[in-house]
């Protein structure tokens, strides 16, 4: 009898963040897009915001908002809400 385990081991949800400031529209909408991509993959995501952060402002001030999937940068400005979904998927194993 073969007791080779062939089922692919479950991957580790990715980390999802959104770095955003106040006052940013395209922040705003990049809020909604993040939220239902994520929400159709059944992950969970988080706001990090750059205000009063010297530190990430001087990082990703030009360029909010910004995706970051497991701390590396996938999108900024305009969020593509395919792209993200795509990259989101292959994280995940669904593509």
């Amino acid at each position: 009898m073969d007791s080779t385990d062939t089922t692919p081991a479950a991957r580790p949800a990715p980390l999802l963040e959104l770095v955003t400031k106040d006052g940013c529209h395209l922040c705003e909408d990049a809020v909604g897009i993040v939220s239902d991509v994520a929400r159709e993959l059944g992950l969970s995501w988080h706001e990090i915001r750059i205000d009063g952060e010297a530190e990430l402002t001087a990082r990703y001030g030009e360029e909010v908002p910004v995706v970051l999937v497991d701390g590396v940068q996938r999108d900024f400005w305009q969020i593509d809400p395919v792209r993200l979904r795509g990259i989101l998927a292959r994280a995940i194993g669904k593509a």
